[in-house]
């Protein structure tokens, strides 16, 4: 009887959300693979064309596209290395002995908790109006200028901003992991003489390293995934040169009014990043086990 009401108030609080999952995430995600393999402009009075899988082989010949996907992961790979290291560095600061860490926490999270346009807008001044005005007034123009109208900065940009509003959101998962750490454990690695290079590398990040499979997780996971910041930071430009993936996919629909081939590019958008966070995943949780 006990048994039966436990799965009665299971029932009751995931049948809801697995409705609303599935209303929102599943059916339309099974409605967008219908819709890749026809030839639509996405008015309903429009007529749908079914070309197969054409869709998908065009997607290899689309230089627009692979352009994109090159900028996507050079971006991912810089993002997710300094978002990683400052997220730790941070950690590692923040449950120190340092006597304002928790005002130092909530400054260092606050810019997660602002939104991808805005942020992505305030910095787009400070790239464009600030910038050029520090270098004009300082005469140091080589570094102070609108670094989003030169396309390798524009891309350097993108890189900091997101890395400015991520790192704080790591540093939290950071901090669970080093506060998880018996301080038996660091007392008898000091007892022993272990430095703090010797613990940091040889206690510390063996015994948090569940922390950094769920930071590459999501640090890869977002990066590829990023639209907001590239949208009002950069708009994709100049030239596209920090056109991302999400970005490509949003403007073949709604700008180029090409539905079908957009869906196909977000089902192969999605194979990716699905793939990659997979292999991300068991490599890092493979390694959980060999330093434990």
């Amino acid at each position: 009887m006990k048994k039966k009401k436990t799965a009665g108030w299971y029932a009751l609080f995931t049948l809801p959300l697995i409705f609303i999952f599935s209303l929102v995430v599943v059916i339309p995600f099974l409605i967008g693979i219908g819709y890749s393999f026809f030839s639509w402009d996405g008015l309903p009075l429009n007529p749908k064309i079914f070309v197969g899988f054409e869709n998908y082989v065009n997607l290899f010949s689309d230089s627009r596209f692979m352009t994109s996907a090159g900028h996507t992961v050079l971006f991912t790979i810089f993002a997710i290395i300094l978002i990683n290291i400052l997220g730790l560095a941070f950690a590692l600061m923040v449950t120190s002995k340092l006597r304002v860490k928790n005002a130092a926490r909530a400054m260092l999270f606050m810019p997660y908790l602002i939104g991808g346009l805005i942020l992505g807008y305030i910095w787009k001044f400070i790239f464009t109006d600030a910038f050029q005005a520090i270098g004009e007034a300082t005469g140091l123009t080589g570094i102070f200028f609108n670094w989003l109208l030169n396309p390798r900065f524009a891309l350097v940009a993108l890189v900091i901003v997101s890395t400015w509003q991520m790192a704080g959101y790591i540093m939290i998962i950071y901090i669970t992991g080093i506060m998880g750490i018996p301080d038996d454990v660091i007392e008898a690695a000091q007892v022993d003489g272990a430095g703090f290079w010797q613990t940091l590398f040889r206690i510390k990040f063996p015994l948090i390293m569940p922390s950094f499979t769920i930071c590459l997780f999501m640090t890869l996971s977002n990066c590829f995934k990023i639209f907001d910041v590239n949208l009002s930071l950069t708009g994709g430009g100049p030239s596209n040169a920090t056109e991302m993936f999400a970005m490509n996919i949003y403007n073949e629909i709604f700008s180029l009014n090409n539905f079908g081939y957009g869906q196909a590019k977000a089902i192969v958008f999605f194979l990716v990043v699905a793939v990659i966070t997979m292999v991300q995943v068991s490599i890092t949780k493979k390694r959980e086990v060999e330093m434990q």
